[in-house]
């Protein structure tokens, strides 16, 4: 009887530990995610200038919002930017993978130095690179005296977005090459053994095994991709204000203006609202078109 009671409490006080770990996560997303996405939503019906009540205003900021032009221009952009983008990070991060894994010492300390990217100030590395990509900087300095040509990095509709997309490549390359790693490194080496008793060569076993076998990781990366090229502020805002011409003019500096600049934060809002539905849209498709389930028997 009394083994019983003691039991009883045990796992009382073990549910109340869990009810207010789980009472803390539950008012974490109601004050950080559920309410700023409610009122996301009221002012996306509304008319808001900061400093005065919220009026309803219907569909009129849906109306308005599909007539700007600079909007729908960004979202061009990050088609772009992702054109750019996708293939330069998932090489970039595949080679930075497979170069970890050829690496004997020092395999932590190279990690760590790629990955100091991606934790570095935005502004910071994004007044860096615009000296280094500047007609003036380093890069074409370099460019002149060995093949007496310089690129306008910054300065050029069609270039300025590829630099960006190096950028941000250079930022999370480690971070993502990391991600790919842990994918091959649960690759079991008897399934290149038996390859390679079969005689198929490098190219064969890198598209017909390697890549299969970490589509997971690989589709994780893309994923981050996406959802990178629709919040990507920093480094354009910093290097080019969006131009030239808007060609780098990317939805969260549209929103940014928007907002800030224009003091429409109800506009910015809606705007805000299409971007997240694009995206999602975009990651479904991606994931339904090239995830596969794939298991190491």
């Amino acid at each position: 009887m009394m083994h019983r009671v003691i039991h009883f409490f045990k796992n009382l006080k073990e549910s109340q530990v869990g009810a207010g770990l789980a009472i803390g996560y539950l008012l974490f997303n109601l004050i950080f995610w559920a309410y700023p996405f409610v009122w996301l939503i009221i002012l996306s019906f509304s008319d808001w200038r900061f400093f005065d009540l919220p009026i309803f205003s219907g569909l009129n900021n849906f109306f308005i919002v599909l007539q700007d032009k600079e909007f729908w221009v960004s979202l061009w952009n990050v088609a772009r930017f992702l054109l750019y983008y996708i293939p330069i990070v998932m090489i970039c991060s595949l080679a930075f993978a497979f170069g970890l894994q050829h690496i004997g010492r020092g395999k932590v300390f190279i990690a760590l130095c790629f990955l100091l990217a991606h934790i570095s100030s935005g502004v910071a590395y994004s007044l860096v690179f615009s000296k280094i990509f500047s007609s003036t900087g380093p890069l074409n300095s370099m460019l002149f005296d060995w093949f007496g040509i310089s690129i306008p990095w910054l300065s050029s509709p069609s270039m300025a977005m590829f630099s960006i997309a190096l950028v941000v490549t250079w930022k999370f390359v480690g971070y993502y090459g990391l991600i790919l790693y842990s994918g091959l490194n649960a690759i079991p080496f008897e399934v290149y053994d038996a390859a390679k008793l079969d005689n198929t060569s490098a190219i064969t076993r890198l598209f017909k095994i390697t890549l299969p076998l970490i589509n997971s990781q690989l589709i994780m990366v893309l994923i981050f991709a996406i959802t990178v090229a629709f919040g990507v502020f920093t480094e354009p805002y910093m290097m080019t204000g969006g131009g030239p011409l808007n060609s780098t003019n990317m939805p969260m500096l549209v929103i940014y203006e928007t907002a800030f600049s224009r003091l429409q934060p109800s506009r910015a809002a809606l705007m805000a609202m299409i971007i997240a539905l694009v995206s999602y849209a975009l990651i479904k498709l991606v994931r339904r078109l090239f995830e596969k389930r794939v298991e190491i028997v």
